[in-house]
């Protein structure tokens, strides 16, 4: 597994574990066999409809068009992820660790045709390998990456705050991060007051509202440490 810097709009560096190629392979083959799945159920339950000849087409389609958009419908709309991708808890994300938008996702899924399908997966393996990035061709047209989600060392215990049993959140936007994001923004959080960068903090705090699509009323260290405490509020 690669590890490799990205840079936030905020110019902040994070540690990021790019996927391994062996994690990437796995979560291809749990995608295709739910694709496969999905094709003997389908074949079974059409193949038990006398369709008329001139409705051949929805037997088409309703195969067809499912395995082709597989992976762009997942991934856009289940933020990066597909259910392969789940259950190696990778993710694709842009350079800068934000969420691709969907013609990111439409770039890398029609490059996928070279990548994977037409070289047998060859060509995205070379890529990933050589690039250092988890990149493979399709990726790197569209500025994005595939990421491991997965806790290294203590990163679940440091996350855990110990809450009063009455306590209230006030973010339910805060379950849109993963623990890595929410332990990142403790970190830098930590190590700008420590040092006292309270410009980083200001910033911190904005990126963190725009992605929560809200407008905090309190001070950017206050609302960090609240965010902070909701997402535990809310994971635990």
């Amino acid at each position: 597994m690669d590890n490799f810097q990205i840079e936030t709009a905020q110019n902040v560096r994070i540690e990021q574990d790019a996927a391994g190629v062996g994690e990437r392979i796995l979560a291809f083959l749990i995608d295709s066999l739910i694709i496969a799945a999905y094709s003997i159920a389908t074949l079974y339950i059409l193949g038990s409809i006398d369709l008329p000849d001139d409705m051949v087409w929805v037997f088409i389609l309703s195969i067809g068009l499912p395995i082709l958009l597989y992976h762009l419908l997942w991934e856009s709309l289940w933020n990066g992820r597909s259910p392969g991708k789940a259950a190696m808890q990778l993710r694709v994300v842009k350079l800068d660790g934000s969420r691709p938008a969907f013609s990111n996702f439409l770039l890398r899924w029609l490059l996928r045709f070279i990548d994977v399908s037409i070289s047998s997966g060859a060509v995205a393996l070379v890529t990933i390998l050589m690039n250092g990035r988890g990149q493979r061709l399709g990726d790197i047209a569209a500025t994005t990456t595939v990421i491991s989600e997965k806790q290294t060392g203590n990163l679940g215990r440091t996350l855990l705050m110990d809450l009063p049993e009455d306590y209230q959140p006030k973010y339910p936007q805060v379950t849109v991060f993963t623990d890595r994001e929410i332990q990142t923004i403790k970190n830098v959080l930590n190590d700008s007051r420590a040092n006292r960068n309270y410009n980083i903090i200001h910033q911190l705090s904005e990126r963190v509202a725009t992605v929560m699509e809200i407008t905090p009323q309190e001070k950017a260290v206050d609302f960090l440490t609240t965010v902070i405490k909701d997402y535990n509020y809310y994971t635990q």
